[in-house]
């Protein structure tokens, strides 16, 4: 999943600063806690399953699409390996679903009832339902049906589309979203197959992150395969007035009719990138690759379901500077979907892996310059978000009990320090070794779900002791286990944005704007470093000045709109109020609204306004979204008055 495009860039000193500041009070680097030599047991937290029992390893769905009374409804029946020959129970992970019967299928074919029980909700994870089978079945089969307010799925009315004809309808399973629309193991431990037949109105196109047919006719009866194994997080649903229009033999772009055109001309390097991906990290194991452009209030920037990538309209700009998220949610077909972290604790498995395939892929298309602005970005934002988090979120390798909510995930953490001991390996390393290393770890652990633990393992194996002398355990135990980033870590800088600073430390000093020659040549990441690295507040008729000549305000571009009203609110430049509303209304992309709510809650006129935002925004927003906005609003009113802004 890409959160973002990320945050502003601060260049040479970066590396040593992190270490400097950051670093928790911990043991010097070469007492770092390595896991003890004992055989692991993976606990999922975040799941009632109990997969050393028994296990999915296929589901069949069978349901009907009510977009009336916004549900799912039918049967999942799933083929079970029963592992532990003395198991009685299925346990299932379920949230806010209504469970009508289990059945087991019998040795004679016929289905029989079983026993069932809910068990009180928790607030997090949902209920566990319990099936009784004590003859083990093979095949057991859940009829059920989803709530309206199904955490993991968005029912939008046809005035909140881009086309505003149809309905629309889509899932995010992600982190522990699955559960909230099949009863299922909602564990990256287990992956399964899957089928589904799915019945919906005629007019409305139905897609899955499955085999989807590029010439499929709208009849209301649609049926899927998914014949890799998957993780119930990639387990993914969409339904609204699509179609389709090709990239290349195996890619192409649905989205609404209004959309569609422009999807496919932003996206047209889809096949290079994956030609690219493939020659350095192997042949693509998906068959298709396929991208599907949601509504605005999708609430990030994409998902890498398997054969069908969910983008938000956000990145669709019309110079490609935001493409890099397609790079990310392609480079996830080898770093997450064929290779999977085994629990939210290993999260960096699934994201700083795939971040740093998306560097390779952008350098390969567009150039070490945009691969470097885009890495320092990144990393001014781990610096920011370390300024506050807490040491124990540090870590790639969480420690047990760490996270509540695997929503709550650091992003800086699992994305780009993530990213960033990658990169470390592959300078100590150098490509030529690095980089047939790296194909090899995703051959190897093809189709499985991995922990930190046996990733460390397969590094010292296969790369530490085969190259003597190059990196030490004691080094990769400092990334894996300790907080703040080690003062070895490679540093990166961008020349263009040094004239970046240049432009904007004259401005500053003389209140003369940049030449229009230079600045109408910047791309987005140029603009997002120019408002990013100003001071924290300005005077307002500096931001009117800028606001005359970069028309910021009202911008469609959400990376700059997510960094200039935050800037405007800070300064008390009112006059962004309007658009700033209206931007707020319109997105619903998390990683976009959630600084300006953040920027807004800080004074009382603030919070009020964002409390009269949301209530408009509130009813086209996804579920996802809604409860992170609250929690803002709820922390800010709980929280002792703060000064007005001057």
């Amino acid at each position: 999943m890409r959160h973002l495009l990320l945050s502003a860039a601060v260049a040479a000193a970066l590396g040593s600063s992190l270490s400097a500041c950051n670093r928790a009070p911990e043991p010097a680097p070469a007492t770092a806690a390595t896991p003890p030599a004992v055989a692991e047991k993976i606990v999922d937290e975040h799941s009632f399953a109990q997969p050393d029992k028994v296990r999915i390893t296929d589901l069949a769905l069978d349901l009907a699409l009510d977009f009336d009374k916004k549900t799912l409804s039918g049967t999942a029946t799933y083929t079970l390996d029963w592992i532990d020959k003395t198991a009685t129970q299925l346990v299932l992970d379920t949230r806010d679903l209504t469970i009508v019967k289990a059945e087991g299928l019998g040795a004679d074919g016929t289905w029989s009832p079983l026993t069932f029980a809910l068990s009180d909700k928790d607030k997090v994870l949902g209920s566990a339902l319990t099936i009784q089978a004590p003859t083990r079945p093979a095949k057991i089969r859940v009829t059920y049906s989803t709530s309206p307010e199904a955490s993991g799925l968005q029912w939008l009315e046809p005035a909140m589309t881009e086309g505003k004809r149809q309905p629309f309808m889509f899932s995010q399973s992600q982190q522990i979203h699955a559960r909230s629309w099949v009863p299922l193991q909602d564990t990256p431990q287990v992956r399964f197959t899957y089928s589904a037949h799915i019945t919906a109105p005629k007019d409305t196109m139905v897609l899955m992150s499955a085999d989807n047919d590029p010439n499929a006719v709208r009849d209301g009866d649609y049926s899927f395969r998914m014949p890799q194994k998957i993780p119930s997080y990639l387990l993914a649903i969409a339904a609204g007035d699509l179609v389709f229009k090709p990239i290349s033999a195996r890619s192409g772009v649905w989205a609404e009719p209004t959309m569609v055109d422009k999807a496919a001309a932003e996206f047209e390097d889809t096949e290079k990138m994956i030609d690219t991906a493939e020659s350095l990290y192997g042949p693509y194991r998906w068959g298709r690759y396929d991208l599907l452009v949601l509504p605005p209030s999708f609430p990030y920037g994409g998902m890498e379901n398997p054969r069908l990538t969910f983008a938000t309209p956000t990145v669709i700009v019309g110079d490609k500077s935001l493409v890099s998220l397609v790079a990310h949610e392609l480079a996830h077909s080898w770093s997450g979907n064929l290779v999977t972290f085994a629990t939210d604790k290993d999260a960096w498995l699934n994201e700083g892996t795939t971040t740093y395939v998306q560097s390779r892929i952008t350098e390969a298309l567009y150039g070490r310059d945009m691969a470097d602005m885009e890495e320092v970005i990144d990393r001014d934002e781990l610096k920011q978000e370390y300024k506050t988090l807490p040491p124990e979120l540090q870590r790639l390798s969480l420690k047990p009990g760490t996270l509540a909510d695997p929503d709550d995930q650091s992003s800086a953490t699992v994305y780009t320090k993530g990213a960033w001991f990658l990169e470390f390996l592959e300078k100590r390393f150098g490509r030529d070794v690095f980089d047939p290393w790296l194909k090899g770890y995703f051959d190897h652990f093809a189709f499985q779900s991995i922990t930190t633990r046996q990733f460390r393992d397969y590094l010292k194996a296969t790369l530490i002791d085969k190259h003597p002398n190059v990196v030490t355990m004691q080094e990769v135990d400092q990334w894996l286990y300790e907080p703040g980033i080690p003062d070895n870590a490679p540093k990166v800088e961008s020349g263009r944005f040094a004239t970046v600073n240049a432009a904007r430390i004259a401005w500053q000093g003389s209140g003369q704007l940049p030449a229009k020659a230079l600045t109408d040549a910047w791309t987005t990441q140029e603009w997002v470093h120019f408002l990013e690295t100003m001071p924290e507040t300005l005077k307002p008729e500096q931001l009117a000045q800028l606001d005359a000549a970069y028309h910021f305000t009202g911008t469609p571009n959400g990376e700059i709109a997510m960094r200039w009203y935050p800037l405007a609110e800070r300064s008390g430049y009112t006059a962004a109020r309007e658009e700033m509303g209206k931007f707020l209304e319109r997105v619903g992309r998390r990683k976009l609204i959630l600084p300006i709510y953040k920027a807004l809650v800080a004074t009382p006129d603030g919070l009020t306004f964002a409390e009269q935002v949301f209530a408009r925004a509130k009813p086209g927003m996804h579920p996802i979204t809604q409860g992170s906005v609250q929690a803002i609003l709820e922390a800010a009113k709980a929280a002792p008055p703060a000064a007005s802004t001057p």
